[in-house]
């Protein structure tokens, strides 16, 4: 895969007013920063910043950005968005070395059919849905998948579960939920409503006396027998 380049320009204004101005123009302010150098405020241009995010990698794609004519290996470590519109306020890049690890979020993907789960009217859950990893930068995947053909009603896949590849670690509980296969909201009320169906009927055949109905029944006809023969 080709190297993915962001061209960042220096000498922004500092502040909130010149900011905007920048934004309303296209260009995103941002700061390069990490491994122990001085962080520089630059801008990105708001389409080739959408261009390198886009990608099969997302937010986790290696960045070569280049600040006058020198390129710095980095990625996106935090975007900052406005509240409501989303849009893109602020952007972090932080400086990575080729040949150490970074820390970062990953997206987990169930993948397979849980068929015990949905022949029994049920669900899976997922629970958690991105895991921190320990990767080197050439070595992040794009997501972490996770198997779920083989979960049953009750049954759940933990952090241990998942097959991380090659050189990739995470500092998770291995013991942490990832997913659980549940019933389902409306099969508990239909199997609430079968049980309190069950026992009405079966309060029904009981008479006051505590006694099944029909066997009262079946007493009294045997008395009316016996008078019927005196």
């Amino acid at each position: 895969m080709d190297d993915i380049v962001l061209t960042a320009s220096t000498g922004r204004p500092i502040g909130t007013r010149p900011s905007r101005r920048s934004r309303n123009g296209g260009h995103i302010p941002a700061v390069l920063y990490g491994l122990g150098k001085d962080s520089i405020p630059v801008t990105v241009e708001w389409t080739e910043l959408r261009r390198t995010i886009t990608t099969e990698a997302g937010l986790n794609a290696v960045i070569h950005l280049e600040v006058e004519g020198k390129r710095h290996m980095s990625i996106i470590k935090d975007i900052q968005r406005h509240p409501v519109r989303r849009d893109v306020l602020h952007v972090d890049f932080l400086r990575i070395d080729p040949k150490k690890d970074v820390t970062v979020d990953v997206s987990i993907v169930m993948v397979g059919d849980a068929k015990a789960v949905t022949d029994s009217d049920g669900m899976v859950d997922q629970n958690l849905f991105t895991l921190t990893i320990n990767a080197a930068p050439s070595s992040i995947p794009n997501e972490i998948q996770i198997d779920i053909s083989g979960l049953t009603i009750g049954d759940s896949l933990r952090v241990g579960d998942l097959m991380l590849p090659d050189g990739v670690t995470t500092d998770v509980d291995p013991d942490e939920t990832v997913a659980v296969g549940t019933i389902t909201r409306s099969t508990l009320e239909a199997m609430a409503a079968d049980e309190a169906a069950e026992a009405e009927a079966m309060a029904a055949e009981v008479g006051e006396d505590g006694e099944p109905i029909a066997d009262a029944d079946a007493d009294e006809a045997s008395t009316e027998g016996d008078g019927d023969a005196e």
